[in-house]
């Protein structure tokens, strides 16, 4: 992947300006005022549908005593859904031109992430991957569709990275038939296989003449998604909690879980939206790193939530699991949240090492909290809070003693 500079493209201009069918144009990557549309948020709804199955899969799994398997099994269900919502994202940010075709398109994708989420159950309980393959394949083909449109717009550089993405997305496709031929113990290598060649795909179209993403608005999708993920690990969770309590009038036993996971989901939005990350994303290269880091932000963000609904009916009896493979269902996602995000946002924006340390001990800590029996979720939760204090108050420090010697000066 090279960082080279981009010749300006011609912007496609306000969508509403024009007539219900127009050329697919590259939009300018210094547009102003380039904000999420209405029709991405919908998109991302309608996705997270898909994410709460895979969350519920899990559950039961680990709640079977199942967690190796079951977490296999999100893997490659959560990097379907993962990967087909972040090429959408990155699609939309340099092509979106908002007429009839493009919405119809993007709801042709919508539809086949509700195909997928329809075939999750299968998938983790027989196996079976016929259904999460038909959504996959109608969600890539009308992206591959998108792309032979910027194509027939677009001449010489542009023209070619458009037509290496659709063909690359196309054969991608065929390769993912080996899910539905081959003998069951191969489809996670293959399905290894698989994910490495989708992922080389940008980087191979893109070799040449990068596409005219928009930093600030690639920056704002990936955070409303994550806020929205975060939104479904609250709800499941919620919702788990209140079954216990109608159920088993267990409130006692609840609160402490209850309360540690409210302080996990708000420490974990809270460390994800301190920095401005869109100033890091100033080329492809560090671009694509971020964006594919954001497979195990996003997973590791639904997974908690997951392991909260574990958590819940491991202590209302509903699980028989150990304590200590319930609290691990929770504090283990979120040290890989917190590490996933040092390494991705807050590393570029800590000066010294003491700041630099902050989430790394935390993840450390969140993961020591696991013996903790039945306080293991609300301590974890108050490590997060503690850590997000730190974290204020350490960079404070540089910002007092900037405005002192301003003073002194």
């Amino acid at each position: 992947m090279t960082s080279s500079p981009t010749p300006p493209p011609v912007p496609s201009g306000p969508p509403g300006d024009r007539g219900p069918l127009r050329r697919l144009r590259a939009r300018g990557r210094g547009e102003a005022h380039r904000t999420a549309s209405p029709l991405e948020l919908f998109f991302d709804l309608c996705f997270v549908v898909a994410v709460a199955q895979a969350g519920i899969q899990l559950v039961h799994s680990v709640a079977e005593g199942h967690a190796g398997e079951g977490i296999l099994d999100y893997a490659m269900v959560f990097f379907a859904v993962w990967w087909a919502w972040m090429n959408f994202s990155w699609f939309a940010s340099a092509y979106d031109n908002d007429d009839v075709l493009y919405r119809v398109v993007t709801l042709v994708q919508i539809a086949g992430v509700l195909v997928l989420a329809a075939g999750v159950s299968r998938a983790f309980e027989e196996h079976d991957y016929l259904v999460v393959w038909l959504g996959y394949v109608i969600m890539r083909l009308a992206l591959a569709t998108q792309w032979l449109r910027a194509a027939r717009a677009a001449e010489g550089p542009e023209r070619t990275t458009a037509l290496r993405y659709a063909g690359g997305v196309l054969l991608c496709q065929v390769g993912w038939l080996g899910l539905l031929l081959l003998p069951e113990d191969a489809r996670p290598w293959w399905f290894l296989v698989m994910a490495l060649l989708e992922m080389c795909v940008p980087l191979f179209a893109e070799r040449r003449h990068p596409t005219s993403w928009h930093p600030r608005h690639i920056a704002e999708r990936y955070g409303l998604f994550t806020i929205i993920v975060l939104g479904e690990t609250i709800a499941a969770a919620t919702i788990a909690a209140k079954s216990g309590i109608d159920e088993n009038d267990a409130l006692g036993e609840l609160l402490p879980i209850a309360s540690g996971g409210l302080l996990i989901i708000f420490a974990a939005w809270w460390i994800y939206f301190v920095v401005p990350i869109h100033g890091h994303l100033r080329s492809n290269r560090q671009a694509f790193l971020w964006g594919y880091g954001h497979y195990l932000v996003f997973a590791s963000a639904a997974a908690i939530g997951a392991g909260l609904e574990v958590a819940v009916e491991q202590t209302v009896g509903k699980a028989h699991i150990s304590t200590l493979a319930a609290s691990a269902a929770v504090t283990l996602p979120t040290a890989l949240y917190l590490l996933t995000v040092w390494a991705l946002h807050s590393r570029h924006f800590k000066a010294g090492i003491t700041q630099q340390l902050v989430l790394p001990t935390t993840a450390l800590l969140v993961i020591c909290c696991t013996f903790l029996g039945d306080w293991a979720v609300l301590a974890a939760g108050v490590v997060c809070a503690l850590s997000v204090v730190a974290g204020e108050t350490l960079a404070a420090r540089p910002a007092r003693a900037e405005v002192s010697s301003a003073l002194a000066g």
